[in-house]
């Protein structure tokens, strides 16, 4: 099964816990299987960061590299091709705090492992594939200054500055990262509560229930996981009711959204259904997974 959830975007002010939630990740994720971790530690020992006292890495990576980092340094390569951040980040989580600030193409690079899971370096002498099945966790302010959104604070951003911090981020990037939320500032009677409704330990079970689930459903087909939908294989799992489609056909009108963008809706919304132990899905599981999309709402209301 292919191992990627969603790539998640979380865009929000300073100090809203964009980057706890990130590192948090891990820890609701199933545990690594053991095919799995033998990937992973092929993959560090290449890379010449297996530590000398271990023996199996069994822990999912969480990857973070610095905004400053090159191309190469993502994506992997050199003289001798030595795996990247994203082969580094392979069954695991791959954390980019401050998108924004990452070099437009270094930022492009990820495209084709986010599409294929793996990435290609050729050069005069060899040419090599590395893994790369890395869940994407990104973070981005909403605005150069950050406060765009945050009533306490005021925005002191001009629209054009704006305008040219989001065009960092591209259309065919944004459209591979299949959840984008909006992560506010947190309220002080918020800070008080001493636990969340949910603790990692319940959250793990039900993602693992969920994925037990498709792991049944998709056993013998070329798809493993919602997440690998396509064809006629999305139109028979993410069937809908003419009152659904009529739905899309407004939300796709309204919002623009690309073929790939609505291909990604449907997965997240079979996925809420999922969660839910509902076999169809409805317009309640389409409208969250919509709503999941910050930026394409975002988009159309700054058009």
């Amino acid at each position: 099964m292919n191992y990627i959830i969603y790539n998640v975007l979380f865009m929000g002010p300073p100090g809203s816990g964009k980057t706890m939630l990130a590192k948090r990740i891990p820890t609701v994720l199933p545990l690594l299987e053991f095919d799995e971790a033998l990937e992973v530690t092929k993959i560090y020992s290449v890379a010449g960061q297996l530590k000398p006292d271990t023996g199996l890495i069994t822990e999912r990576p969480f990857r973070s590299p610095h905004h400053t980092i090159s191309d190469v340094g993502l994506i992997g390569g050199g003289q001798y091709p030595k795996p990247g951040e994203v082969s580094l980040g392979h069954r695991g989580v791959l954390f980019l705090d401050e998108m924004a600030e990452f070099k437009k193409h270094v930022l492009e690079v990820l495209r084709q492992p986010l599409e294929d899971g793996e990435v290609s370096i050729s050069r005069a002498a060899v040419s090599l594939s590395y893994p790369a099945d890395f869940m994407l966790v990104s973070a981005l302010n909403p605005c150069p200054c950050g406060y765009r959104f945050d009533e306490s604070h005021p925005c002191t951003c001009t629209p054009k500055q704006i305008q040219r911090y989001h065009a960092r981020l591209s259309g065919p990037l944004l459209d591979r990262i299949d959840l984008q939320v909006e992560v506010p500032a947190v309220p002080y009677q918020d800070l008080r509560q001493e636990s969340g409704s949910l603790d990692s330990e319940t959250m793990r079970s039900r993602i693992e229930a969920t994925r037990e689930l498709q792991r049944q459903r998709y056993e013998g087909l070329p798809c493993g996981s919602n997440s690998e939908l396509f064809g006629r294989w999305l139109q028979r799992f993410c069937s809908l009711s003419e009152d659904e489609h009529d739905f899309m056909e407004q939300v796709v009108r309204k919002l623009g959204l690309s073929a790939r963008a609505h291909t990604r809706v449907l997965r997240i919304a079979r996925t809420i259904a999922d969660l839910a132990g509902t076999e169809s899905i409805g317009t309640g599981h389409l409208a969250e997974a919509i709503n999941l999309r910050f930026m394409d709402r975002e988009n159309t209301t700054a058009n």
